[in-house]
């Protein structure tokens, strides 16, 4: 006897992710803004210290209540270093970039994550590249180098040093990158509750000394603790979740997709509440990352011939 068919999902189950896809972008895009707020007063290092003390005291209580301690006692060493690599060095970095660049062009920097990512895949994991990736990779390199080339006719920039903090948030990026392949071959199998509480832990004790020694002579006002606490709690902690239930609900790739729209969420912040230019060069210079990065990730990609049938 054939069991009965499973039913099929509705419109409404496949649509479900939308919301939090579109939730987890507007508190990605908003990461930035608190990190300015933050840094601005704490300093870049407290400011990426402080993120990811205060997100490992959220996702703790959660780790307990599922169980999986018994797992992150079993790996603690990969994961510890995991967050070094994926939170404290591109947290502190970023941190520290966002004080010399507006924020709505360092959350287009971030874009490029994927591209390194494809990169760093290619080289550790022998990750083949098609020819449409690699064009792709060029198309997005290209357009951070034209970034980069007109920065500071008019995007806004802080200081002098935006040279140098935009090297610093491609650094970053590398080292999401890197963390990305480290996990894939390393923690796979792992929770990623476990993973992700974890990970902000090697964080926070990475960055424990360098925190202590950075610490404001002067006591940070009310504002800039909000900021701190909002980065941690909302941009980190229940993002991480977010992630999560993304990746399991709607697939890695669509999951990836936060990444391009979590800008537009970043330039309009800045626009509002810091008063940063948009220009047109600079969406257009993001517009060729983004396209660049969808073709790297295979996101857009030629369609499949339909194979004959028998």
């Amino acid at each position: 006897m054939t069991a009965p068919a499973a039913p099929a999902p509705t419109t409404t189950q496949q649509r479900a992710w939308v919301g939090e896809f579109l939730l987890l972008s507007s508190l990605w895009g908003a990461s930035f803004l608190f990190m300015r707020l933050g840094a601005a007063e704490f300093g870049p290092l407290p400011t990426a210290g402080m993120r990811v003390l205060l997100a490992t005291l959220f996702l703790w209580p959660f780790l307990l209540q599922r169980g999986e301690w018994p797992v992150l006692r079993r790996h603690w060493r990969p994961v510890l270093l995991a967050g070094v690599i994926n939170s404290a060095i591109p947290f502190a970095l970023y941190s520290w970039a966002v004080l010399h660049l507006t924020t709505g062009l360092t959350s287009i920097l971030n874009a490029t994550v994927p591209l390194f990512g494809a990169l760093v895949a290619w080289w550790w994991l022998d990750e083949r590249i098609q020819r449409l990736r690699w064009l792709g990779l060029a198309l997005g390199f290209v357009g951070v180098a034209l970034l980069a080339w007109r920065a500071p006719a008019g995007v806004g920039l802080q200081s002098a040093q935006a040279g140098w903090a935009m090297a610093a948030c491609l650094l970053a990026t590398l080292c999401y990158a890197v963390a990305a392949s480290y996990a894939r071959r390393y923690l796979a199998g792992i929770a990623p509750l476990a993973t992700a509480t974890g990970s902000q832990l090697g964080a926070a004790l990475g960055l424990a000394l360098p925190m202590w020694w950075a610490w404001p002579a002067q006591m940070p006002g009310l504002r800039a603790w909000a900021a701190i606490a909002a980065i941690a709690v909302l941009c980190t902690g229940i993002a991480y979740i977010l992630y999560f239930r993304l990746i399991a609900s709607a697939g890695a790739s669509r999951a990836l997709a936060v990444t391009f729209l979590a800008p537009v969420f970043a330039l309009f912040y800045g626009a509002v509440f810091l008063d940063e230019a948009v220009t047109p060069w600079m969406l257009g210079c993001g517009a060729v990352i983004v396209c660049g990065t969808m073709l790297s990730t295979g996101l857009l990609s030629r369609p499949a011939r339909a194979q004959p049938e028998g």
